[in-house]
């Protein structure tokens, strides 16, 4: 008896391969340029690093849950701004707050069964919204979205028990008393205030949470079904599987994260009313989309942080290049800046800085 050892070898990286491992270098490069470029912009303030970070988690959270609607199903949710004000409105009005003008207290819950009641309401808008509208295709689907955000939006402004124009104020106090006593310390150390320095942590921590159950959705056979219906709903079909069921439960599952994102867009704002919650709004978690790569886990994140960065620092950038030009002139170069960006980028990287070309949904559903 004879016996013989084969020596396995792994296989040689492929063309592919390696263009993929080059495109995600640039990718984190231009992240951590986009970083240092922050820290250089603002004379090292920490305050503003911090804020600007802020932003960028809460709209990381916000493109993340339209990276599961578009990058990986095909729906095209250009509403994404309705389902960030049900959860704003529904954590601030349950937790203690005032009432705008009017002074009036209210809300008694506890911060983590406000933040549950902000994801389930977001849920619940998704299955309402879906249900009659999830077997649009393409641009149906999406004015449809932006209409029903507008229609929340204009209606919140005539309930008096909603704050109507004037919002609702003091319903952050519950949170910033959350704080361990180390976020203190290091906030003094920082020279920030405590509570700029928790919300921080506590929303990074958030798109960490997000990301990691991303990942555990989009790699398991739901998530490949998810992708099959993006690329051949027809094919889906076919085969047997519920393609309407799977797609209401995105928008559910989408409306969850946005209802998220909504709590911690009104955490940093401190006071929230209808005019916070403009298309713009949606317009900016698409555009942080757009930028990492719709279809890819990462690029929402990444995406978000150039964004803000290059939005917020153009401004301070142009004082410095046109130190004659008004305030006004001077707030114009950050739109214009980003506009050409998003331009090259189509023209060049249709997929963004981490998408891949072949998963690009060219068919929306």
């Amino acid at each position: 008896c004879v016996m013989t050892t084969e020596k396995t070898t792994a296989p040689a990286p492929t063309k592919q391969d390696t263009s993929r491992s080059t495109q995600q270098a640039i990718g984190t490069l231009l992240a951590i340029l986009a970083l240092l470029w922050l820290f250089w912009s603002s004379g090292f303030a920490w305050i503003i690093v911090i804020g600007v970070l802020i932003k960028a988690a809460v709209y990381a959270v916000s493109a993340m849950s339209l990276n599961l609607e578009f990058g990986f199903t095909g729906l095209l949710n250009f509403g994404q701004v309705g389902f960030m004000l049900v959860g704003g409105y529904t954590y601030a009005l349950l937790v203690p707050h005032e009432l705008g003008r009017a002074g009036s207290a209210g809300g008694s819950w506890p911060v983590w069964a406000a933040v549950i009641a902000a994801m389930v309401a977001g849920l619940l808008l998704g299955l309402v919204l879906g249900i009659p509208t999830v077997r649009l295709r393409g641009d149906y689907l999406a004015i449809v979205t932006i209409a029903i955000a507008e229609i929340l939006r204009i209606g919140v402004r005539s309930f008096s028990g909603l704050g109507q124009s004037f919002g609702i104020i003091q319903y952050t106090d519950t949170f910033d008393d959350l704080a361990p006593g180390f976020v203190d310390s290091w906030a003094q150390s920082l020279d920030v205030p405590t509570k700029d320095l928790w919300l921080f942590i506590v929303a990074w921590a958030v798109v960490l949470v997000v990301l990691g159950a991303m990942t555990l959705m989009i790699k398991s056979p739901w998530g490949r079904v998810l992708r099959a219906i993006r690329d051949d709903e027809d094919a889906v079909r076919a085969l047997g599987k519920n393609a309407f069921w799977y797609k209401l439960q995105v928008l559910m599952i989408g409306g969850a994260i946005a209802g998220l994102s909504g709590v911690l867009f009104a955490l940093d704002l401190g006071q929230i009313s209808p005019v916070n919650f403009l298309p713009l709004v949606t317009f900016f978690a698409w555009t942080a989309l757009i930028l990492g790569g719709a279809g890819s886990l990462v690029g929402p994140i990444v995406g978000s942080i150039i964004f803000w960065v290059v939005l917020t620092q153009t401004s301070s950038l142009a004082e410095d290049l046109f130190p004659s030009m008004s305030a006004t002139a001077v707030s114009a170069p950050r739109f214009i800046l980003m506009g050409a960006l998003i331009m090259v980028l189509m023209i060049f990287r249709p997929e963004g800085l981490f998408g891949r070309k072949e998963e690009l949904s060219l068919e929306i559903q």
